[in-house]
């Protein structure tokens, strides 16, 4: 006789502590498996001159919206994978898939970080690595010691993002320059992020989402390292 009974979806807050421990272990084995990842790929993309000069082609103008808009698709759907399969090897196949494109995404700015300094580009690669390590620690600990649900910050951070795509696309149509307070207020909404992405893992995702916290923690703090970088790497 077939069980048509409703499969009882149990949250990572309703779990045992050995259980959540377990839990949060796994998604910061693979928030820094990713980050590993994320390096290679970069080092790698940075040995084949083809894909530079393609990654340097598409900073200008339409190009660059035309990569912003690529982007934000293959991340959209790397999240899916990773959130909405029931199949652990799709899950993984999100998480590297985002990296791979955050990897590419990246390549301008790290190849305009070794520009400006001038030979110096792992002094400041190191210094916004350390500078969003730090506070990307700093975020995680306010939300585990006061184990607040920071799901409020949702409304905020949608408006927040989408008035941020606005201005990069004016930006880039009208050729004006959003300035370093863009990139501070970027961080300053990475932040956010980081405290809700945070937040979710502890009180929305299901025991078996590891992956897709650790894909939602990973694209917070790749978005703060951007901007961190981004400020460091200005005249």
């Amino acid at each position: 006789m077939e069980n048509n009974e409703p499969k009882v979806i149990q949250l990572v807050s309703d779990l045992t502590d050995e259980s959540r421990v377990a839990f949060y272990k796994k998604t910061y084995s693979h928030l820094a498996g990713a980050v590993l990842l994320f390096i290679l790929v970069e080092t790698l993309f940075f040995q084949v001159e083809a894909i530079v000069n393609l990654a340097l082609s598409l900073t200008g103008g339409y190009s660059w919206l035309l990569l912003l808009g690529g982007f934000m698709l293959v991340t959209n759907y790397a999240e899916k994978m990773a959130l909405k399969s029931d199949n652990l090897k799709t899950h993984y196949a999100g998480l590297v898939l985002y990296v791979i494109a955050e990897a590419f995404i990246f390549i301008p700015l790290i190849f305009i970080a070794m520009v400006m300094a001038d030979g110096g580009a792992f002094s400041i690669l190191n210094q916004a690595a350390v500078l969003t390590l730090s506070l990307f620690t700093g975020l995680s600990a306010v939300v585990f010691l006061t184990k607040k649900d920071f799901s409020f910050l949702k409304s905020a951070l949608t408006i927040g993002f989408f008035i941020a795509l606005g201005l990069i696309i004016a930006g880039t149509l009208f050729g004006f320059n959003l300035g370093l307070w863009f990139s501070v207020g970027m961080v300053v909404l990475a932040s956010g992020s980081i405290l809700y992405q945070t937040s979710n893992m502890i009180h929305k995702y299901q025991e078996h989402q590891y992956v897709a916290a650790s894909l939602g923690l990973f694209a917070s703090l790749m978005l703060l390292f951007w901007y961190i970088l981004s400020i460091l790497s200005r005249d």
